[in-house]
């Protein structure tokens, strides 16, 4: 038996780099995918939103330079990039899996709508969401909350490369100390970023739970999936 029955896995972008400077590691994309693998063997309906870190940020774009809006556009034709890597590693472990896309973009994938997503993992295939909420300051986090409220998940699972949310930046403050659970007020309120506002807002308002786990670990998701006291869960 499984905690969740449909969550909406988060995976950040910069992950898929594992000890590269730029790009995708296959070692650490095969891993996310039997992880996946494992996952939907429960009977769990799992919709993917993946970031594109590894490969352009639109707000690391602008700060350089870039227009706004075309580097948010490139920063969301990255998770395009990223999601057909995921789909392919799937598909290589014997996943059923389908890419839906916030612009249209056919035949790379198609175009999202709820109806659809729904449709995809009710029939137990992986519905991996890209190119974030297809307009531009929207982050893949916002983009994230908004997927996991539409497919009425359980739950987001937000997989880092930190094993929950601490007090500080562990990988700055030795002394910072993980929260097993906390609020989303506390979270405003200690001033923690776990995610931008917009995005947690739209959790806490829609009473979507997250938990925040290190998915670089395997085994990981399942142990989340099956109520493991691993992580931090972020509740109203």
């Amino acid at each position: 038996m499984t905690t969740y029955k449909r969550v909406l896995l988060k995976l950040s972008g910069e992950s898929l780099m594992g000890e590269q400077a730029y790009g995708i590691d296959q070692e650490r994309l095969s891993d996310y995918a039997i992880q996946i693998k494992e996952a939907v063997a429960l009977g769990v309906q799992i919709g993917i939103v993946i970031g594109g870190g590894n490969i352009f940020r639109g707000l690391s774009g602008a700060a350089k330079g870039f227009d706004r809006v075309k580097g948010d556009q490139m920063g969301m034709m990255a998770t395009v990039i990223n999601s057909l890597a995921l789909n392919s590693a799937l598909t290589a472990h014997g996943v059923k899996s389908r890419v839906l896309t916030a612009i249209r973009m056919e035949p790379v994938g198609e175009f999202y709508s709820k109806d659809k997503a729904i449709e995809t993992l009710e029939k137990g295939e992986v519905a991996i969401f890209s190119a974030g909420t297809g307009n531009p300051y929207f982050t893949t986090d916002t983009g994230s909350s908004l997927r996991g409220i539409e497919i009425e998940a359980d739950a987001m699972l937000k997989g880092t490369r930190v094993d929950g949310i601490y007090t500080a930046d562990p990988e700055k403050d030795a002394s910072a100390t993980k929260f097993d659970k906390i609020s989303f007020d506390e979270i405003y309120n200690r001033g923690l970023k776990v995610m931008d506002l917009t995005a947690t807002t739209m959790c806490k308002e829609n009473n979507l739970p997250i938990v925040v786990f290190n998915m670089d670990e395997k085994g990981n998701l399942l142990k989340v999936l099956s109520g493991a006291n691993i992580g931090t869960l972020v509740h109203v």
